[in-house]
């Protein structure tokens, strides 16, 4: 049987494609190349890439995407490829259209639904500078060493320390009996956020106090793709600081943020889960081979 070639129109729209595509692949090398050749190594798309005779055939087809998916490349690079382009370079807040943009290309990437708003209630930005933060005390009679599950959880996890006073809603549980394993998760993967700074927050403290506790939202790591979900259980860091929130050390950690400086830019979102199926913890973006 004879096939038919593809029509005219099908090419002129590869053609088309192709060149903006090949476009948008310079400007990502450009910005993110160091730091995707970290992420890569590893997998099997990094063991290519830093395989010098290959490595011009792997940034040719970086992102032809279902060839990428099944070749092993991270999607947390696909994600920030993605990024790369209407995440603005300055640490700014975001306009309502690069708002929309981002958050479409999160919901899509992770699979649920990623927002700037809920009730009509916003953070003063979704863009910004975040610093590593202190555990936290959980209940009456907590401490830092019963913070560390494993030895590997201590020595990760245990220098960050453990903030001398409670959190912006004291303890996670009033006593240990009723310490539980979401209030584990809770402090384990905890924001602070600049509550206080938010439109209308000082003419509705109660009610925005209540809503802000434990909210669940999605922070990303835009030069990786790296994320996790996690809760709002702290306010701060003060303006002065020049940060915009702050992330419990596993937070930091699931970022790729937890050594050196302990900071860097992240978008933050709120995530739409009224039934609380969605789990906290380091995320991945989500394999989308047969949307492609």
């Amino acid at each position: 049987m004879k096939f038919q070639s593809k029509k005219p129109a099908f090419e002129y729209l590869r053609n088309k494609w192709g060149i903006r595509h090949k476009a948008s692949q310079n400007r990502f090398w450009d910005k993110h190349g160091e730091v995707f050749k970290q992420v890569a190594v590893g997998s099997l798309g990094g063991l290519m890439l830093l395989t010098p005779a290959k490595q011009p055939t792997v940034q040719n087809h970086l992102f032809t995407s279902r060839e990428d998916a099944l070749l092993g490349y991270d999607k947390n690079v696909l994600l920030a490829h993605e990024l790369s382009d209407k995440v603005p370079e300055e640490i700014r807040p975001l306009e309502k259209e690069e708002e929309k943009e981002i958050t479409d290309i999160l919901s899509l990437n992770f699979g649920f639904k990623v927002i700037p708003e809920v009730d009509s209630i916003r953070l003063n930005r979704n863009y910004g500078l975040i610093g590593g933060e202190q555990h936290l005390y959980r209940y009456p009679g907590d401490n830092l060493y019963a913070h560390a599950e494993t030895s590997t959880d201590w020595a990760k996890y245990g220098s960050a320390g453990i903030a001398p006073g409670l959190g912006a809603w004291g303890y996670f549980v009033p006593s240990k009996e009723e310490f539980s394993e979401i209030d584990k998760k809770r402090e384990r993967y905890y924001l602070a956020i600049q509550t206080f700074l938010v439109p209308g927050y000082a003419e509705n403290v109660t009610k925005y106090r209540d809503f802000f506790k434990f909210r669940k939202m999605l922070v990303v790591n835009p030069k990786t793709g790296q994320s996790v979900v996690a809760v709002i259980g702290d306010a701060g860091p003060a303006e002065w600081t020049g940060k915009h929130l702050g992330g419990s050390p596993e937070v930091m950690d699931g970022l790729g943020l937890g050594k050196g400086p302990r900071q860097g830019a992240v978008l933050y979102f709120f995530i739409d889960d009224p039934e609380n199926k969605i789990p906290l913890g380091p995320v991945k973006a989500q394999e989308r081979i047969a949307q492609i």
